[in-house]
């Protein structure tokens, strides 16, 4: 629950915000990652000291539901000739460390990052006649606070949010979002670290697949260069009723589709509604590593292993020219483009009291039949993870939200990976690797063609043929698409 009041209003846990000239003595009990990003606020708002605020009325940490202590919300005038109308600025306080006393970060050292290492802003076009900014923008930014601090998985430039509903819940066709670096906010170095600005842009479910399809950082250039779709500062309009693509429809064939085919997708990897069941045979006993579908208790994955998958979603924003997936053990960097020392808790642990199994201990099994299911969105992103990634030589990982499991398809390009074109199927706990060949994943996209039907894209789509890459001369069949909520697609590999 929050309360809108102004930031200088007295508030149950916080002074007034202080600016660069605060007095020594009320700044040195001001918390200092609080007051390192007010004075940058200060400096791009000289003239709004005290901006409204929305604020967490029982604080994270004390046991509130609410990861970000504040949202500041200031007037941007913008810039007509620049084509930069007048627009909300919401900045968040609470993915940093604010405070350096552990309380809600651990504090890892100056040089690194500051918390997750990164606040959330938004723009908001602003209606006119409109004297106060709507507070919906901080329930939404509280909405992505809260998913970073339950699943430790930070946002970084070009990322995207499906969202699935309009982000005022009105009938806008707004409904998803793309994340930037803020064009004016610029890092910060605090006490605890630094804190760089992301900023949320919303966008269009055809946008949305195209940032998919392609990349997150193409569409945002494109978004770019529309002035009324956001313009030089990429500000959101609510009411915009078309898509980039509607606007210009050029921009579809000769960006989006070019890019794809020279390109192909740096989206290396989806949190996904996935599951996956080994059917070689029935597990032996409950620590068999094929019991974690079908038993009650899922396997928890390794540390070691959590951090390659980590690793390779962090870098779905690379391109390389030659695909590896991370060690087994990386080598952590200090930066904000590598993956922090963990921290609170493990956000791939399971919740049940199995023992975590060491990472050395659980041996590579090569599987000779799998069975993987997916709901709709994620079987939709099948295509994508084949003519996007696979066929450039790259791989692609479904993270399960739901259960404490991966799989991961590579191409026999990509370094690193346990599933080789002898055992195309290899599991290492609960991380499943399928590697398919190229003309495995041609023959596969041929007959998913068919999703594009009105009539498949209703009753799925079930499809059978020999497998080239298995040894046993094995056979997939799936069905995949746009089914109903409730029914899984499914593929079978054997």
């Amino acid at each position: 629950m929050a309360e809108l009041r102004p930031s200088g209003a007295p508030g149950p846990t916080a002074p007034p915000a202080p600016g660069p000239t605060a007095p020594p003595a009320f700044a040195s009990l001001f918390p200092p990652g609080l007051h390192a990003i007010y004075g940058e606020c200060r400096r791009l708002y000289p003239d709004q000291p005290n901006p409204l605020q929305v604020t967490a009325i029982v604080k994270y940490w004390l046991g509130g539901p609410d990861p970000l202590d504040y949202v500041s919300m200031y007037r941007n005038v913008g810039s007509p000739s620049a084509n930069i109308p007048e627009h909300w600025h919401y900045i968040s306080f609470g993915l940093s460390d604010l405070y350096g006393d552990s309380r809600v970060h651990e504090f890892t050292g100056t040089d690194g990052p500051s918390g997750f290492g990164f606040e959330l802003t938004f723009r908001l076009k602003r209606e006119t006649g409109e004297s106060a900014p709507p507070t919906w923008p901080a329930e939404l930014m509280q909405g992505l606070a809260r998913y970073v601090f339950q699943s430790e998985n930070t946002f970084c430039s070009g990322d995207h949010v499906s969202w699935h509903s309009p982000l005022d819940n009105s009938e806008s066709r707004i409904q998803h979002m793309l994340l930037t670096e803020d064009p004016q906010m610029q890092p910060v170095q605090t006490p605890f670290g630094v804190v760089t600005f992301l900023q949320i842009v919303g966008v269009c479910t055809e946008e949305l697949h195209a940032a998919q399809q392609w990349n997150g950082q193409g569409i945002l250039e494109l978004l770019r260069t529309v002035p009324i779709a956001g313009g030089p500062w990429l500000i959101t309009d609510m009411r915009r009723g078309e898509t980039i693509f509607e606007i210009d429809p050029h921009l579809q064939q000769e960006r989006v589709d070019k890019g794809i085919e020279t390109d192909g997708s740096n989206l290396s990897g989806v949190s996904a509604k996935c599951a996956w069941d080994d059917l070689s045979r029935p597990p032996e006993d409950d620590e068999d590593s094929r019991s974690i579908c079908i038993g009650t208790q899922p396997r928890r994955l390794s540390g070691k292993d959590t951090e390659q998958i980590r690793e390779t979603l962090r870098r779905g924003l690379e391109i390389n020219s030659k695909p590896v997936l991370p060690p087994i053990n990386p080598q952590r960097q200090n930066g904000l483009t590598h993956d922090r020392a963990p921290s609170r808790k493990d956000s791939l642990e399971s919740d049940s009291s199995t023992a975590i199994i060491p990472h050395e201990l659980i041996r590579t099994r090569q599987l000779e039949s799998v069975h993987l299911k997916f709901n709709q969105e994620s079987g939709a992103l099948i295509p994508l993870c084949l003519r996007g990634r696979l066929l450039h030589g790259r791989h692609f990982t479904y993270k399960s939200i739901t259960g404490d499991m991966a799989i991961t398809f590579v191409s026999t390009g990509v370094e690193g990976a346990f599933a080789t074109e002898e055992h195309p199927y290899a599991a290492h706990g609960p991380w499943l690797q399928i590697l398919l060949t190229e003309e495995f994943v041609e023959k596969m996209l041929e007959d998913l063609e068919d999703l594009t039907s009105p009539e498949e894209v209703e009753t799925g789509l079930l499809l059978t043929y020999p497998l080239p890459c298995s040894p046993a001369g094995g056979r997939w069949s799936g069905r995949v698409g746009a089914l109903p909520s409730s029914t899984p697609g499914s593929l079978w590999f054997w």
